[in-house]
């Protein structure tokens, strides 16, 4: 899958580049650089995804799925620098702005790289959805963006055809702050998954699956995470004082069942089980000063 969308993006740069050497386009070169980019990320993330797929070990007791929160620091990293070069070209092009040669090829270029994009961008947010990858559906939104700015080439391209050359620094002045936009888009959400935030309507989804499941009298605390492109889960429901170990078990073990395939991507959850006494006796005082909230 990451394959594919490389070959793609790789073969809409190169073709880009070749018109970019002999038509001076620093919007075009913008463009390239971030569609360059978008390609490069694909590597960080067939590096994690391969590595998120070993078994848990003793050292690494959830596995590896933390693997693609680091694919996704490189993926930011990757973005940062590909805006600062593009944003050193067109700065240095508009202080000196220099005639844009083949402008047909340059247009040609700029919708090449749109239907580039655009298709990876359809072809990796679907595949992220399916599998529950925030990074990959990321990093098919940052390939939309690419393709939106390769419409702006045109602009820049229509401008120089109008005998504004000036018009193609400031095009790749704006591509430079679009790839800006995408840059804190995707900082914010490799931001969140490293302090193991989650969609609050997920956790508003597990409560009324475990309220439902027969023999839970209350639900306690929630807590989700994300490792990888898979949910983790801890919960606390609350079961009847009459309940033998083995029946609270067999309630713990149906919420946990019910969790697992009603609650999307949830991979395994830990499910404790405390008694109600009906005198809300706190079963858990000795614990107080030795748990970290």
């Amino acid at each position: 899958m990451l394959a594919v969308s490389f070959a793609v993006l790789m073969v809409t740069a190169v073709l880009q580049a070749v018109v970019v050497a002999f038509s001076g386009s620093v919007a075009l070169l913008g463009d390239t650089l971030h569609n360059v980019t978008d390609a490069l990320t694909a590597i960080p993330l067939a590096i994690a995804f391969f590595l998120g797929r070993r078994a848990a070990s003793r050292r690494f007791t959830y596995g590896y799925g933390r693997a693609e929160d680091l694919a996704g620091i490189v993926i930011v990293l990757i973005i940062a620098a590909s805006a600062a070069l593009a944003g050193y070209e067109a700065a240095r092009r508009l202080a000196d702005p220099q005639e844009v040669r083949a402008l047909g090829w340059v247009a040609a270029a700029a919708v090449i790289g749109f239907a580039g994009n655009e298709w990876v961008a359809r072809y990796r947010i679907r595949v992220g959805r399916q599998i529950g990858s925030a990074a990959l559906v990321a990093d098919g939104l940052h390939a939309r963006s690419d393709a939106l700015t390769s419409l702006a080439v045109l602009l820049g391209a229509g401008g120089s055809a109008l005998g504004y050359p000036i018009v193609d620094p400031i095009v790749g002045l704006l591509i430079t702050v679009a790839i800006c936009f995408v840059l804190r888009d995707a900082a914010r959400a490799i931001y969140h998954r490293l302090m193991d935030a989650v969609d609050p309507a997920l956790v508003d989804h597990a409560e009324r699956i475990l309220a439902a499941t027969r023999g839970v009298r209350r639900v306690g605390s929630v807590r989700l995470r994300w490792v990888g492109h898979t949910l983790r889960a801890e919960v606390d429901i609350v079961v009847g004082e009459d309940l033998s170990l083995l029946q609270a078990h067999t309630v713990a073990v149906e919420a946990e069942h019910r969790l697992i395939h009603h609650l999307p991507h949830l991979g395994a959850a830990t499910v404790h089980a405390d008694p109600d006494d009906g005198e809300g006796a706190d079963h858990h005082a000795v614990l107080v000063g030795h748990r970290h909230r």
